[in-house]
């Protein structure tokens, strides 16, 4: 098949492009950065995707992974949602789309965290819903996921910091963080494999959000 990463170049991104690949699958970067993949089956572009009239024309789309975003930015609705609105309506509504999937954020559920994130995040999920709606008819899926920790470089600033990562740790039930290998599970599991559920939210975040309610980075207080 044919698959849209965005924000592929490092992280979840490049973990899924890879998965996807090992599979046999095509896959097609949007990205910011240049891409650290050499594979016959990958092509990469480097683009905003907050400028819509940028991005490239890639036809016969079948998955989408929406996952490029920004935290704790000036642009994070700018490019967390409304890129990903653009990306999404002019990929993934159209006769040859399978299965398009959303990276929301458990701050989406939970509210914690800072405000426009939050309310990017969020945006997301309701944007799935409605997409969701009106994929139903080709017979595909849409859905989004709200991770909670997962271990890539834009978290190292509490990782690496001894006092945050015990204060993470102790409200964490399950006492880890996701690494970037599982989220890319989750991403094949729900849309390659996933034929029947969709306009669902998935919380995975270890425990945080629903069996406790904190949240631990610099700067921020509950």
């Amino acid at each position: 098949m044919r698959i849209l990463i965005t924000g592929s170049s490092g992280g979840m991104g490049i973990a899924c492009a890879k998965r996807f690949l090992e599979n046999g699958h095509e896959v097609f970067g949007l990205d910011i950065m240049p891409s650290r993949i050499n594979n016959k089956n990958y092509h990469h572009c480097i683009v905003d995707i907050s400028n819509k009239d940028k991005l490239p024309e890639i036809d016969g789309v079948n998955i989408i992974f929406n996952n490029a975003g920004l935290q704790n930015s000036e642009d994070d609705i700018t490019n967390n949602l409304k890129g990903t609105i653009y990306v999404t309506e002019k990929y993934g509504i159209q006769n040859d789309i399978k299965s398009i999937l959303f990276n929301a954020s458990a701050s989406a559920q939970s509210g914690f965290e800072f405000p426009e994130y939050v309310a990017s995040k969020a945006g997301i999920v309701g944007y799935m819903k409605n997409v969701a709606t009106r994929i139903a008819k080709f017979g595909a899926t849409a859905n989004s996921i709200s991770l909670g920790g997962v271990k890539t470089d834009l978290n190292k600033v509490v990782m690496e910091d001894k006092k945050d990562w015990e204060d993470i740790m102790a409200v964490t039930p399950l006492k880890k963080w996701m690494s970037i290998e599982e989220v890319a599970d989750w991403v094949y599991f729900l849309t390659v494999t996933n034929k029947s559920m969709s306009g669902e939210d998935l919380l995975i975040d270890n425990g945080e959000y629903k069996l406790n309610s904190s949240f631990v980075w610099p700067g921020y207080n509950n």
